[in-house]
């Protein structure tokens, strides 16, 4: 089989922790990248958990925002894309001529 180098930059600490849980699990770093790498051709899937990731603050306020709006019922709802992006490009245009 030939190899080919692929060069990844990553956080130091994410490398390190992921090597660790790599051994732990008995396996190299490497050998887990090159399975994920067959699946995602295989499957052209990309599958992963942000299981421990928190989201931001600001992210949070977004959502309680859009929570809000839609419960007053201040939001618009599309069935078709093209709907969606006419009425995108209708708003453009009209802060184009303000």
């Amino acid at each position: 089989m030939k190899t080919a180098v692929i060069n990844v930059k990553t956080d130091a600490r994410v490398k390190a922790k992921a090597q660790k849980v790599a051994s732990e699990l008995g396996f190299s770093l490497s050998s887990l990248v090159n399975g994920y790498l067959r699946q995602l051709v295989q499957t052209k899937t990309v599958n992963f958990s942000l299981a421990e990731e928190k989201p931001s603050e600001l992210l949070v306020r977004a959502i309680k925002d859009a929570e809000r709006e839609r419960e007053s019922g201040n939001y618009y709802s599309f069935t078709k894309a093209d709907d969606a992006l006419e009425f995108i490009d209708k708003i453009i245009d009209e802060n184009k001529k303000n």
